[in-house]
Order: C-alpha cells, then sequence, then structure tokens
C-alpha cells in the first residue's frame, strides 16, 4: 500500500509539472503575442469615430516630417499649368503641419513648388517626372538641376515609378541618374523613387541612387490594417537591407478613406485614420523619414487608380481638413 501511495505522490507530481510547463508557455505566448501586437499597430480598437477624429487632430497639430504635395484643383490633371495662387495656397494650408515637402515635377508650373515652400520655410524633395518623352525628360531634368544649384533643393529625385510602370529600361534610367549627379551641387543627395522591392531587384540602381527613396503601400499590397503598420515596417527594412547603409526615406506610404477594397485591405475614415497615427507614431519613435501621401484629395487620380484614387488626402479637393 505503502508503495502505491508514493507511486500515486509521483505521478501527481509529474500532472503537476506539466501542468505548469503548460501554463509558462501559455504566458509566454501571451507576452509575445502582445508584444506582437504592439509592434503591428496602436490598439484603437474599441474607439469611436468622434475619439479617432480628436486623436487625428492631436497627432496632426504635433506635426509631421513631411507631406506630398497634391497641386491639382477640381478639373485639373498632369498636364495642364499650375499657377502661383493655387500652389501658394495649398503650402500655406500644410505648412503648420509638416517640416518637408515633396514635389513630383519640375515643369508645367511645379517648378514653382520647391521655390514657395523654401519661402515658407519649409525643407524640399523635388522630383523630376521621367517619362516616355525625350524632349519632357530634358526639360524636367534641367530644370531640377538649376533648381538644385539655385538652392532650392534638399533632396532631388530623379524619376519616380520609372521601372513599374516600364516607361524607360534600367540602362536609359541610370543615364538620367548619373548624368543629373554630375550636374547637381554635390551637397544635394541624388535618389530614385520607386517601390520598395525595386531596389532589392535593381542593385545597378540602389548604387546609383546617395539615398534610397522607397515608396512603401501595405493597401496596395492587400493588407489587413490592423497589420498594415508592421506590414510597412517589413518593406522599409527590405529597402534598409538592400541600400547597404544608405539612408531610407520613406517617400510615399496612405490609406485611402473611401472606395473599393483591395483584398483584404478596406478603404473607410476609421482606417485611414486610424494608418495615419500609427505611421506617425512609428515616425517619430524611430526617427523614420517619412513622406505622407497624401495632402489634398485629387480626382483626377481615379483614372490610373480606380475609385479610391481621389480619396488619398488629409484635406479633401475643397481644401477642407477631412477628420
Amino acid at each position: 500500500m505503502k508503495k502505491e501511495l508514493e507511486a500515486l505522490k509521483r505521478l501527481l507530481k509529474i500532472e503537476e509539472e506539466n501542468y505548469n510547463k503548460k501554463i509558462q508557455a501559455f504566458l509566454i505566448m501571451s507576452r509575445r503575442n502582445e508584444k506582437f501586437l504592439t509592434l503591428a499597430n496602436i490598439d484603437l480598437n474599441g474607439k469611436s469615430i468622434k475619439e479617432l477624429k480628436l486623436l487625428f487632430k492631436e497627432v496632426l497639430e504635433s506635426g509631421m516630417h513631411g507631406l506630398c504635395s497634391s497641386p491639382y484643383v477640381e478639373n485639373q490633371q498632369p498636364g495642364d499649368e499650375l499657377n502661383e495662387e493655387q500652389i501658394r495656397r495649398r503650402l500655406e494650408i500644410m505648412k503648420p503641419y509638416t517640416k518637408w515637402i515633396r514635389s513630383f515635377s519640375c515643369t508645367e508650373g511645379n517648378e514653382m513648388i520647391p521655390k514657395i515652400a523654401k519661402e515658407m520655410g519649409m525643407k524640399t524633395l523635388v522630383g523630376a517626372w521621367l517619362g516616355d518623352d525625350y524632349e519632357i525628360n530634358k526639360k524636367e531634368i534641367n530644370n531640377l538641376i538649376e533648381l538644385a544649384k539655385q538652392g532650392y533643393v534638399d533632396v532631388a529625385a530623379v524619376g519616380n515609378e520609372v521601372m513599374y510602370r516600364g516607361d524607360l529600361t534600367e540602362e536609359e534610367l541610370l543615364e538620367y541618374i548619373y548624368d543629373a549627379k554630375k550636374k547637381i551641387p554635390d551637397t544635394v543627395p541624388v535618389g530614385y523613387v520607386d517601390a520598395y522591392y525595386e531596389f532589392t531587384e535593381r542593385p545597378a540602381i540602389t548604387d546609383a541612387c546617395d539615398v534610397i527613396l522607397a515608396n512603401c503601400y501595405s493597401f496596395w499590397e492587400g493588407c489587413d490594417q490592423d497589420y498594415s503598420l508592421l506590414y510597412m515596417k517589413d518593406m522599409y527594412n527590405r529597402a534598409l537591407k538592400a541600400g547597404n547603409g544608405k539612408k531610407v526615406i520613406i517617400t510615399e506610404t496612405g490609406w485611402p478613406s473611401e472606395g473599393t477594397n483591395l483584398e483584404g485591405a478596406y478603404p473607410s475614415e476609421e482606417n485611414a485614420i486610424k494608418y495615419f497615427i500609427n505611421t506617425q507614431k512609428w515616425s517619430k519613435e524611430e526617427a523614420i523619414d517619412i513622406f505622407y501621401f497624401s495632402s489634398f484629395d485629387e480626382s483626377w487620380k481615379v483614372g490610373s487608380e480606380g475609385d479610391v484614387g481621389a480619396y488619398w488626402g488629409l484635406w479633401d479637393k475643397n481644401e477642407n481638413l477631412k477628420y
């Protein structure tokens, strides 16, 4: 009987140890899950749209690194000439909230954007828009070089998503980049803007850049909003690894407030606000330079992006703050 009791005690002790191990494993896993969710996003679940809008304004008013310029008013599109009044009016709206402005072109009035931004005390990432028209490309590059020589450019971008669109060959793009680097002052870093993965897949372009200018859109890859920040961090880290020590700037990221979903990515006011808040928090906590896309809604973008194209702005097409 005594031996049977001892055996039972040993069995109970083993069961207790196994139970404690399971509890410990569960607690560790819970902490890991909690940490994962922290990495993924701030917990904004359960907040009403009114509470989210208040948080949005708080974050906006605390300022951000950069905003992408959206200069085209209703019934305008690329190809139309911009005037100084509309550029100045929109930059005045953005000025209280951002240190940097990003422009996309150096023709059709866009060349005024960095000049007026500098006048207002902002820094500039200035782009030359390259396509399949040699004469336009030449004018874009020459104007970018001239703006840089005059001191209106803090970072120069030679081309935007040219590889993604297939407008030029890699060799043609490289020729434009190296030609611009020869003529732009050495104090101005020169790069090229494209989706983050292009810098992994095209090392010759990465090598040509002084700085990696990466577009990182969780939305366009169908990512659920709950994991969108974690997904963007992965994009950034891939570009960082490809750059091999070069600075990486996120030149575009954002979330549309209306339109058709793309797989698990759903446009809505709520998701757009959450994405903005999480992006700005990460930018400040880890000193990541981010240009948020975009400043104003622009209707012309529906042609290339579908219905969501018109709703990427923090301000609507009438220049009213959306949230």
